[in-house]
């Protein structure tokens, strides 16, 4: 006997959800969750910045002194501790005509960064460069080489907790925990470090305390309940 249409749908209906993988027909419930990981990482580079700016009558001759002193910048820089080759780079060269009274006179300038892999050693850095022409200084600037590698470890362990926390509720509410259906990151390294000290008088480069950076790891999961 032929069934009829309205028979035979509630069949193809059933056949069709028999055919679906187990707990498929269940994962319109969800379970969303956010975890948190926060770690310090000591910094181990500095980088310092150094500029040389000098006024003299015409263009050329004030390029050729900041040369000069940039030169000297850049050795004792290459000389100090930590520093090794691709650790010092020269910024943008500029020339500018200033007004000062009746003749005008040019100031040129150019930038050195540098960094340093001993950070405690910052200090010294500083000093040798202002002494070989550095007009003006800033950093220095503490971090973490290896950020990254942190960051991904934090993020591990965020998405670990994470999905402890859903496997808990899911069990608490009587459900088994299902495939992650979405995941969203966040977060980021903060440089954090320690107030530098005081220098006294006669101290020959100024003390750095190199602190540590802030690590934070952000994770929003939602996981479907069988």
């Amino acid at each position: 006997m032929i069934l009829s249409m309205r028979r035979l749908l509630p069949l193809l209906v059933l056949a069709v959800g028999l055919l679906l993988p187990a707990g498929a027909q269940a994962l319109d419930r969800t379970v969303s969750v956010r975890a948190t990981v926060e770690r310090e990482v000591p910094n181990d580079a500095a980088e310092v910045h150094f500029a040389v700016s000098k006024e003299r009558a015409g263009r050329a001759a004030a390029l050729r002194v900041v040369a000069l002193r940039v030169r000297a910048v850049l050795a004792a820089a290459e000389a100090a501790p930590g520093v090794g080759p691709g650790d010092v780079s020269t910024g943008s060269i500029t020339v500018r005509r200033v007004e000062k009274g009746k003749r005008p006179v040019y100031r040129a300038s150019e930038g050195v960064t540098v960094i340093t892999h001993e950070p405690e050693s910052a200090g010294e850095l500083v000093a040798a460069g202002v002494a070989a022409g550095a007009t003006s200084t800033r950093g220095p600037r503490f971090f973490a080489s290896d950020r990254e590698a942190a960051y991904r470890a934090a993020l591990v362990e965020a998405m670990q907790q994470a999905k402890g926390k859903a496997e808990l509720l899911a069990s608490a509410a009587g459900a088994t925990l299902g495939p992650a259906i979405t995941i969203v990151e966040s977060g980021g390294v903060t440089p954090v470090s320690a107030p530098q000290k005081g220098a006294a008088e006669d101290a020959p480069a100024p003390p750095v305390e190199p602190g540590a950076s802030t690590v934070q790891a952000t994770v929003e999961a939602t996981f479907g309940l069988l």
